[in-house]
């Protein structure tokens, strides 16, 4: 078979050499290498001038020849008679600096294919699909020009595939079932799986490792996976509750498609990769966004022991309220969060959300004495405005709840959007109520919109029941956090609890995407009606490195802290903002080892967690500073703890001298893990 080439700049003409091609696949219009040619992109079409594209890396075929296109709504469908018009090969090389993050310079080096397509046989109607190849990945979106022919786009499909060429393990959770993203962790072989959140992994016959999201999710509706045959994945947008998946008018460009790519799960977590895919910061001076840690008044209520709405049992009372912000200022963190402060929980807010109140608090919370009572404690008041998922209420009071924050001097909000799957409450784009899915255009545009309109007024946003993370706190660094997992909470309630490899799940799946606000910390290790947590209280600790987050929760009660002085102590001093960080070891859902290294200062923390298997990790100290010594302050598992009997509460600390050449045997417990501060020697 003989294929006619087609190639832009001398760097194309040196791409790697053509995919294995199923029989409809005509003629290579397009390809290039990543900078360091370690993965090599094709562009196709077939003899109906169909697209798709195909990945290499190191040589060794990833991802087959694949689908690229759209049907639309009002127009014929973007799939067939494409030609190619131009095509253009760039390369970048830059670094920019994180506000605030898991290191605090990225490298963004990639190297861009840009192949713009014509369909003559549709009046000369125009598409371009742009690759930005890195040495760990791809990623892809389509550009769709102002044009006479297409003057909107509505879009009912998006055809993109993504045939994952080696037989290969899958790692996800399930898209558009009732609990949105709080869904468990499964694994399975590829070929099983149905329709798929992401970001998705998947380990290769070969061990080679790709995680498959998006990038800059922006007034677009978000992208699920649907298995459709043996390992061919198709994007599958969620549904709007307004007709057609995405409307877009003039020009726009799609989110990046996007797959890390690593020889194993330590190196997809080291991935910028989805990061750089946003666009820069858009906010200007964004020195009022504070990293820091907190508490609150929230776990109490999910031990029952407390209620969100008023009563006897009310937990968000003023003098409640103060004995956190005494804790918090004694202690050393700079917030408390309330939960249940403001008027409206005593309704069906769960399946409606129609009665809060984002302005009124209860009689019982002072809400201006208790934000200036903490303001003199060098402490601030957490905002918290629970929607339901009535998106429709809540914009309607948002710039009122926004500016009474700002007044009182209230600067985050954690938001939550608390319903089943498909009953969220929009604005229709025929401006009518509509019920549909979060994960829709109209529920990505909200959730962006709750951020900008809050960094008006210099607010930071937490959001909880989120749409999933695609890298927009590049964009808009005052979303600092999110959801978007199974947290802790479901050890105090959930059926079943968190599984005891949670932990090492969560670092390769949902971490890929971004931090999350895990609300780590219970060192009781019990929840409601004395639910026992798959854990011990080292791997506890260690969650506070390894489930990064800019902004932490100590989740327990006060008084268990004071219970266990030791442990808390690790709590009080792990910052939430890093210089660098480095992956040490891992493996999906099996165990995670990660040092990072405080942006204030020299000191490195490490945290370790396993699955429900004992195991000696080695800690090679080599990211420390040759030359110097350091004191190593351990917090471990005892030689007899177990996260199924009571001796998952044996911990032991112990500190020792340590330089770069050491390296240190980490020992972990079934269900256990080892936090470590590492602090230069004067």
């Amino acid at each position: 078979m003989h294929f006619h080439r087609t190639f832009a700049t001398a760097a194309a003409v040196a791409a790697s050499c053509l995919l294995a091609l199923p029989a409809w696949a005509q003629k290579l219009i397009a390809s290039a290498d990543s900078p360091g040619k370690v993965i090599s992109v094709e562009v196709q079409v077939d003899g109906m001038g169909k697209l798709a594209y195909g990945v290499k890396r190191k040589g060794k075929e990833l991802i087959a020849p694949s689908r690229l296109g759209f049907n639309l709504a009002n127009a014929h469908k973007l799939d067939g008679g494409f030609s190619l018009r131009k095509q253009a090969v760039s390369d970048h090389d830059s670094t920019w600096e994180q506000p605030w993050g898991e290191r605090r310079f990225v490298r963004n080096h990639y190297r861009e294919l840009r192949v713009d397509l014509e369909q003559k046989n549709r009046a000369g109607r125009q598409l371009a699909v742009v690759f930005r190849i890195y040495d760990d990945g791809v990623g892809f979106r389509y550009e769709f020009p102002a044009q006479p022919q297409l003057k909107e786009a509505e879009i009912i499909d998006e055809l993109t595939e993504f045939t994952v060429a080696q037989p290969a393990t899958a790692w996800w959770i399930p898209a558009a079932e009732l609990p949105g993203l709080e869904e468990e962790i499964r694994k399975a072989p590829l070929k099983e799986i149905g329709i798929a959140n992401t970001p998705l992994t998947v380990r290769l016959i070969d061990g080679t490792h790709i995680a498959f999201h998006e990038a800059a999710l922006v007034d677009y509706a978000t992208m699920w996976l649907r298995k459709v045959d043996g390992q061919k994945l198709r994007a599958m947008l969620a549904p709007s509750p307004s007709g057609p998946a995405v409307v877009r008018k003039g020009a726009f460009t799609t989110p990046w498609r996007t797959m890390q790519i690593a020889d194993n799960a330590a190196g997809l977590y080291m991935s910028d990769l989805v990061l750089n895919l946003n666009e820069p910061n858009k906010l200007g001076d964004v020195s009022w966004v504070k990293p820091s840690k907190f508490v609150g008044v929230w776990w109490q209520m999910h031990l029952q022991s407390g209620t969100w709405n008023a009563g006897p049992k009310h937990a968000a009372t003023t003098a409640n309220t103060k004995k956190y912000i005494d804790f918090a200022a004694q202690n050393g963190f700079r917030g408390v969060l309330v939960e249940g402060w403001n008027k409206g929980w005593e309704s069906d807010w769960g399946h409606g959300g129609a009665d809060f109140s984002f302005t009124q608090p209860y009689p019982d919370f002072d809400l201006p004495g208790l934000a200036a009572y903490a303001k003199s404690k060098g402490v601030r008041l957490i905002g918290h405005h629970e929607t339901g998922a009535n998106i429709v209420a809540y914009e309607k009071q948002m710039d009122a709840a926004y500016k009474l924050y700002a007044k009182l001097g209230v600067d985050s909000i954690k938001s939550g959007y608390v319903h089943e799957a498909g009953s969220a409450l929009f604005t229709g784009r025929d401006g009518k109520p509509r019920y549909g899915h979060y994960d829709s255009q109209e529920g990505v545009n909200h959730f962006l919109k709750a951020v900008t309109e809050a960094a008006k007024y210099k607010l930071s946003i937490d959001t909880h029941e989120p749409v999933k993370d695609t890298g927009l706190r590049r964009t808009y660094p005052n979303w600092l956090t999110r959801e978007g997992a199974r947290g802790v909470e479901y050890n105090a309630w959930g059926n079943p609890p968190n599984s005891v490899d949670h932990e090492a799940k969560l670092v390769f799946t949902r971490m890929l995407s971004g931090p999350m606000d895990y609300t780590p910390g219970v060192l009781s290790l019990v929840g409601a009606d004395n639910k026992v947590f798959n854990s011990t209280q080292a791997k506890q600790l260690a969650n506070f490195v390894v489930i990064y987050s800019p902004i932490q929760m100590a989740a327990d009660l006060p008084e268990n802290y004071a219970k266990y002085p030791a442990a808390f102590k690790f709590i009080r001093d792990v910052p939430t903002d890093w210089a660098d960080t480095r992956v040490i070891n891992g493996e999906v859902g099996s165990f995670a080892t990660i040092a990072r290294k405080d942006r204030a200062s020299d000191d490195w923390y490490v945290g370790a967690v396993t699955d429900g298997e004992a195991r000696s990790l080695p800690l090679p100290l080599d990211f420390l500073d040759k030359g110097k010594r350091y004191t190593a302050e351990i917090y471990r598992d005892g030689d007899a703890a177990d996260y199924r009997s009571e001796r998952r509460f044996d911990l032991v600390t112990e500190t020792k001298t340590v330089t770069a050449a050491d390296t240190l045997q980490l020992r972990l417990a079934p269900g256990g893990g080892q936090a470590i501060r590492l602090t230069p020697q004067p």
